[in-house]
């Protein structure tokens, strides 16, 4: 079984969010920093080498394979933020309609600046999956 590549280190989360070429996408990861940390109450750590995660949680497949993940958080790629939303967007149709140009994958929200979205509602996006997920981890 391969072991997953997407681990929490200690590598800095600033000098990776410093290290951003696009100003105003480095100015807007920052912005999401805090955003995430103040909704989640959790320290911003590096998943792997881009992901910017807050909260942890264990998982065990079926299939035996099983690790730790963030459990929400986000990554500045080069053409949008992906933002994790690990509960999935079934429950959250009507903040989507409200939240303004994005796509979305199956736990991911894209997003290519935050300046076209309403930051309201992507709080209340991030918070409800936290919530739900910091819950149903805690049993």
């Amino acid at each position: 079984m391969t072991e997953n590549k997407t681990k929490a280190n200690n590598k800095s989360v600033i000098a990776f969010l410093d290290s951003i070429e696009d100003e105003e996408k480095r100015r807007e990861a920052h912005v999401l920093r805090e955003l995430f940390k103040n909704i989640t109450h959790e320290p911003a750590v590096m998943w792997g080498e881009s992901i910017v995660g807050f909260g942890s949680y264990h998982y065990k497949y079926d299939s035996g394979r099983e690790g730790d993940m963030c459990i929400t958080g986000f990554s500045p790629r080069k053409a949008n933020f992906s933002i994790y939303i690990m509960s999935g967007f079934s429950n959250q149709q009507e903040l989507l309609k409200q939240l303004g140009p994005h796509k979305t994958g199956k736990a991911c929200l894209y997003v290519k600046r935050l300046s076209n979205i309403d930051i309201d509602v992507l709080s209340e996006m991030i918070r409800s999956s936290y919530l739900h997920y910091k819950n149903k981890h805690s049993q």
